[in-house]
């Protein structure tokens, strides 16, 4: 049977264009060993993992004449040098020209025509360190089982053994009247089969709050987006949010943190923040599922609950900011379905793209006038991981931009830190880098009184 995309990737699919590129990934630096990492050990130990995420090697085909969804097929051109390339900075770069490269790079969409996938190995950063710039399409992503190919580059050791690279021959492309004849046998044998997936897909984004769900305040964060985006980041210690642990989850302070942070730019920037302001973020959640397929279960482990959280940012006390979106927050949770930090980090070992490739999948279901932003979360572990030798330093997830959004937000914890990755419109958020310096003062805020 034809791998064959389902119905709310192919609407995700449509639903791209120039001006809103839905792919997913990140930045990741990394320290290299004493022999460095160069493109060619890279490629090298993409080529040993790959086979593990086999989708990573196909591409989409779409069946003439719409008869059916379109299905993934091998690429017989597959070109390892096209998807992960080598460029630079000037020496010693800068995060400023790193961070404009990673807008400039993630401002374009993915070719059609190939795997939806690419990495980028970044040279010229000070300390000689390397950073990689990662992109994939959700699609894809979730198409997998919910893993990403940065998941199975990672290692527990910078000594692991190179392993044999498998020998991969791509099967034969089917032509135009062989996608014909399968599409038809698939609607022969499943004829009701396109619409109970999509039933189950749209499910799965919570469009249960288009009911309840008022519309979003008004803010400057509502914005058509241009072509360009403009990529900032924050660093953070784990322990600040660990000290909060009386007065909510990890989430919680995140969510209270950025909070914080679009309070003081809206001040920054003039702009009245009455008492009662809010600001409505997307926040989607893994939920309790079996592991995913790539891990011995089935694909509901790469489910995902979304919540509607108004953020009080008219509100001036960092601890009844925090308190209030606890509340909400307990208020949006579903008893037993969330998986907590360890176990999300168990089923996928590292879940950034994961659970950012659910995320956008989830704004997309859902209208784009029932929030001002998507924040996502997704815990890391609090251990060192190596890429090919080269130690992980750091890790900003990307988020693409929703229709009408101007910025969203990722956060990852990994080895004692949260990171922010802030994807922004480059006209509409001329200073994304105050806010991401304003994350900093949020959380210094925050933790100012607690024991």
């Amino acid at each position: 049977m034809s791998d064959r995309l389902q119905p709310l990737d192919v609407s995700f699919l449509s639903a791209e264009t120039p001006n809103t590129p839905l792919h997913v990934g990140g930045l990741a630096i990394l320290e290299p060993a004493e022999t460095g990492l160069d493109v060619a050990a890279l490629r090298r130990r993409v080529e040993q993992r790959i086979a593990l995420v086999p989708r990573f090697r196909r591409r989409v085909r779409w069946v003439p004449g719409g008869l059916s969804q379109p299905v993934w097929v091998d690429d017989s051109r597959f070109d390892l040098a096209y998807h992960v390339r080598r460029t630079g900075l000037p020496t010693p770069g800068t995060d400023a020209q790193l961070h404009a490269l990673v807008g400039r790079l993630m401002s374009t969409q993915l070719d059609r025509s190939r795997p939806l996938w690419e990495l980028y190995l970044v040279e010229g950063l000070k300390d000689k360190n390397v950073a990689v710039v990662a992109k994939s399409h959700p699609a894809l992503v979730d198409g997998v089982g919910g893993v990403d190919l940065l998941h199975v580059l990672l290692d527990d050791s910078p000594a692991t053994a190179e392993s044999v690279t498998p020998v991969w021959r791509p099967d034969p492309e089917p032509g135009p009247a062989d996608l014909m004849l399968d599409a038809a046998a698939d609607l022969v044998r499943h004829p009701i089969a396109a619409l109970t997936s999509a039933g189950r897909a749209l499910g799965a984004t919570g469009t249960g709050l288009l009911a309840a769900a008022r519309p979003a305040p008004a803010s400057p964060l509502s914005a058509e987006p241009g072509r360009q985006r403009r990529f900032a980041t924050a660093r953070t210690d784990l322990d600040q949010y660990r000290k909060l642990r009386a007065k909510g989850t990890v989430n919680d302070v995140v969510l209270a943190t950025v909070a914080g942070a679009l309070r003081a730019w809206l001040l920054y920037r003039g702009a009245p923040v009455p008492p009662d302001a809010v600001l409505r973020a997307l926040v989607p959640t893994s939920v309790r599922g079996g592991p995913p397929a790539a891990f011995g279960g089935d694909d509901v482990g790469s489910r995902v609950a979304t919540s509607l959280i108004d953020l009080p940012i008219g509100e001036p006390n960092p601890t009844v900011r925090l308190t209030q979106i606890a509340y909400s927050m307990r208020a949006h949770a579903e008893p037993g379905r969330r998986v907590g930090a360890d176990a999300l980090v168990r089923l996928s070992g590292f879940a950034p793209a994961t659970l950012n490739a659910m995320a956008a999948r989830a704004a997309s279901g859902l209208s784009r006038r029932l929030f001002n932003l998507v924040v996502t979360n997704a815990p890391g572990p609090q251990r060192p991981l190596y890429v090919a030798g080269a130690r992980l330093r750091e890790i900003f997830p990307f988020v693409p931009l929703a229709a009408g959004q101007a910025v969203a937000i990722g956060v990852t914890s990994y080895d004692g830190h949260v990171y922010y990755g802030l994807n922004a419109d480059w006209d509409a958020m001329a200073d994304v880098d105050v806010l991401a310096a304003l994350l900093n003062e949020s959380i210094d805020e925050l933790t100012e009184g607690a024991p």
